[in-house]
């Protein structure tokens, strides 16, 4: 007790509230690919180093800009010898080589914010040849870059679609869904995250007879990714066709075996323009994805479904899905759900799945379940940190109790949690003969146990009619 001396009033302030739970961040993704640049300053190296950015001005600063592209065009001429027009002979991808810049962007357009980008390399080595890593070496460098984001506790999603541009072979797939694998157990360790995993679009606009049908890729994804933490991720399908065209060197485009930066100020070269500004990039869905997730959680609530939601700058899905093709999706014997991305008559591009890679689970169906339990496990746990090593007492109890109660009942009140009454949305309990023995307590153990009705997305709306008869009844 303070020692008084001098007579006066003294004011002392006693603190009646417990402590509160700051809530984390839920939608902070970690993106892996390769970079235009590699370092910085004195050649310091940004590979495998995780960099928080916000914009994309910050990426370009540190990361650089997007691949160019090479393409080869013939020349369409009449029976004259008169040019008409020019034709791009077909690409080796229809995804680029190397696509990061082009997810962020995506990621940006549709809500993103702040998040971290790991390089695992640059386009060219240091004698400008381009890069051509084997898929094993490329998933190998993409493994090595995700052991580093496991340290970045900020992180809640992972995003590897860059991959699938070393990937695109179907010989590949099986190593682009290792890095899936390696994610879902990263999730599955850290327990604070969520992966976002594309389903490989074989589609080829260029050469729409090599291309794969839609089950193929689907049991391609559902025969390759066996990982046992499927409640960590989701998938998705098909690739976006975005509205930004496909970033290309102009000394590279070719017609007619004439580069078309020497071409200028020639007709040629104005039809070039016009052709590449319709070459729209093929982009793997996940970037956008996240960003939805972003736009969503900031919006409405991480407990809100991210699905009937449009895609910002997205011109189409590379494939129309219909209902009968959403069923297998959607609902399958194995439990692996696929997200369709559709495109609707006067609605747009909109995402239209929630499911999460464990879709016949009770429990663990639907991703914004699966995202809730995270942002409140972790929340909840980094607010307890205080009562480590404070006495194992029902004070402390109470404490831990009313602090807890008092965040998920603000949750309830928000509506992310089921329930007419606080007590139907979930309950906290803690103490002895309750959660705990004599010999817990002996043990420094205490224990908390927290119950949550999470919301679940109304997936389907059933609508029932029927006649009214002119009586009434």
């Amino acid at each position: 007790m303070a020692e008084y001396k001098t007579p006066n009033v003294y004011v002392q302030e006693k603190s009646i509230f417990p402590p509160s739970v700051a809530e984390v961040a839920t939608a902070i993704p970690a993106f892996i690919g390769r970079t235009e640049k590699v370092s910085y300053g004195a050649n310091k190296t940004l590979v495998n180093k995780p960099m928080r950015i916000t914009s994309m001005v910050e990426y370009a600063k540190w990361f650089g800009g997007p691949y160019l592209e090479a393409f080869d065009f013939n020349r369409v001429e009449d029976e004259h010898g008169n040019l008409l027009s020019v034709k791009m002979q077909p690409v080796a991808n229809t995804v680029a080589k190397f696509i990061l810049y082009h997810m962020m962007a995506q990621f940006f357009a549709n809500g993103g914010g702040a998040c971290y980008v790991v390089s695992v390399g640059a386009y060219h080595d240091e004698d400008g040849n381009e890069e051509s890593p084997t898929a094993s070496d490329e998933k190998n460098a993409f493994a090595r870059a995700l052991d580093e984001v496991a340290k970045v506790d900020e992180v809640t999603l992972l995003v590897q679609s860059d991959a699938i541009g070393r990937m695109s072979a179907v010989a590949d797939h099986g190593q682009y869904y290792d890095l899936g694998e390696l994610a879902l157990q990263q999730c599955n360790d850290n327990q604070d995250r969520f992966a976002v995993i594309d389903v490989i679009d074989t589609f080829d606009p260029m050469t729409p007879a090599n291309t794969r049908k839609m089950a193929d890729d689907l049991a391609s994804m559902r025969n390759e990714l066996a990982s046992d933490y499927r409640k960590y991720g989701a998938t998705y399908y098909p690739n976006l066709v975005v509205a930004t065209p496909r970033s290309y060197d102009e000394s590279q485009v070719m017609l007619g075996g004439v580069a078309m930066d020497t071409l200028e100020g020639k007709p040629e070269h104005a039809m070039l323009k016009t052709a590449l500004s319709r070459n729209y990039m093929q982009l793997p869905p996940a970037a956008s994805i996240v960003g939805v997730y972003s736009r969503v959680d900031r919006d409405r609530g991480v407990w809100k479904a991210p699905a009937n939601v449009t895609l910002a700058g997205v011109d189409r899905p590379t494939r129309k899905i219909t209902n009968d093709d959403q069923m297998d999706m959607n609902v399958h014997s194995s439990g692996k759900s696929v997200n369709a991305i559709r495109a609707f008559t006067d609605k747009g591009n909109l995402v239209w799945g929630a499911r999460t890679l464990a879709g016949n689970d009770n429990e663990w169906r639907y991703v914004p379940v699966r995202r809730l339990f995270n942002m409140v496990e972790e929340s909840v746990q980094k607010a307890t940190a205080f009562a480590v090593f404070e006495p194992n007492t029902p004070l402390t109890w109470l404490k831990l109790r009313t602090m807890i109660s008092s965040y998920l009942e603000s949750l309830w009140k928000q509506g992310a949690l089921f329930g007419a009454t606080a007590d139907q949305a979930f309950f906290v309990n803690v103490g002895l003969g309750q959660t705990m023995t004599e010999d817990d307590i002996n043990n420094g153990i205490m224990s908390i146990e927290i119950g949550m009705a999470a919301v679940r997305p109304a997936e389907f709306i059933v609508l029932t009619f029927s006649h009214k008869s002119i009586a009434g009844s």
